[in-house]
């Protein structure tokens, strides 16, 4: 299985956590543009995030975390991934290279940090959408140009449950791990006072190939081979699109009658509508955009 979300539970303790791996579905998502490395990179990184924080909530529905650029005509202008509770994940990212300062921008920025940093006074928020029930967005400071230590203070800030992430990806495949201490009572204190302390620095050492090359089970063993870890069954994740034809006509009839038939006609009598996510496209000739406003 190339794409998992394995939960793991420190027996005795109010630790919990997971571990994702995506390797089919990051293929998938990277092969709809020529991203650049750094993007592919941040990308990659926020397909593992969504993917590890949908396991905190007890929820039907999906979790996306979204980068927004307060600049529409800058280099990086935005990136979304989400991940929804069957396990189904996808991304995109907006940029530009098309003129030489563009790419001389793109060149010099190497890792998903680099490209993070881009949108330095851009926006960092995570929206929470169950199936019933109302949706939620929250700011998720950017208190460095990490997106594992801006989400693990998210966490600790909105949940007030300490937490850990740590994130890598590269060219094949995205990794990660979250680790988090749920509430303690006096007798968790008393009988494992230093246990947090512990599990932070045992995390700390894991190294970026073990999350991208290592399965599941043997990251967990070589971290916390002296904890009783308990692992229930995998989760498997894949990537999967929610565009389809009712989507795309919708979005004709929004933009008008009159406008629509004026893009059909700057393009040859076909409107085509292709997904970002996917690459899937739909076509409308003058017929089928008439039968939308009958």
């Amino acid at each position: 299985m190339n794409d998992y979300r394995q939960r793991f539970f420190i027996q005795d303790s109010p630790v919990r956590g997971d571990v994702v791996r995506l390797t089919d579905s990051f293929a998938t998502v990277t092969a709809q543009k020529d991203y650049p490395k750094s993007l592919q990179e941040l990308l990659g990184q926020m397909l593992v995030s969504a993917s590890l924080l949908i396991s905190t909530l007890k929820i039907d529905g999906k979790l996306s975390i979204q980068l927004q650029s307060a600049d529409p005509n800058a280099p990086f202008r935005f990136a979304m991934a989400e991940c929804d509770h069957t396990g189904a994940v996808r991304a995109l990212a907006g940029f530009s290279n098309h003129s030489d300062d563009e790419r001389a921008i793109w060149q010099n920025t190497k890792t998903a940090n680099d490209a993070f940093t881009l949108l330095d006074k851009g926006v960092l928020f995570i929206s929470i959408h169950p199936e019933f029930g109302e949706s939620y967005q929250g700011i998720v400071e950017r208190v460095s140009d990490d997106l594992a230590e801006c989400l693990a203070h998210y966490q600790k800030q909105s949940a007030q449950i300490s937490t850990l992430i740590k994130l890598a990806c590269n060219d094949t495949t995205a990794g990660g791990i979250l680790v988090q201490l749920l509430p303690q009572t006096d007798e968790d204190k008393e009988n494992d006072p230093d246990l947090w302390d512990r599990l932070t620095t045992l995390t700390a050492t894991i190294k970026a190939d073990e999350l991208t090359d290592l399965p599941a089970d043997e990251i967990l063993y070589r971290l916390y081979h002296e904890e009783n870890v308990a692992l229930p069954d995998i989760t498997p994740l894949h990537f999967a699109c929610t565009c389809s034809p009712e989507k795309s006509e919708g979005a004709i009839v929004q933009l008008g009658h009159d406008e629509a038939l004026q893009v059909l006609d700057a393009h040859g009598g076909v409107l085509t509508l292709d997904c970002g996510f996917c690459g899937k496209e739909y076509r409308f000739d003058k017929a089928s955009v008439d039968s939308l406003f009958i």
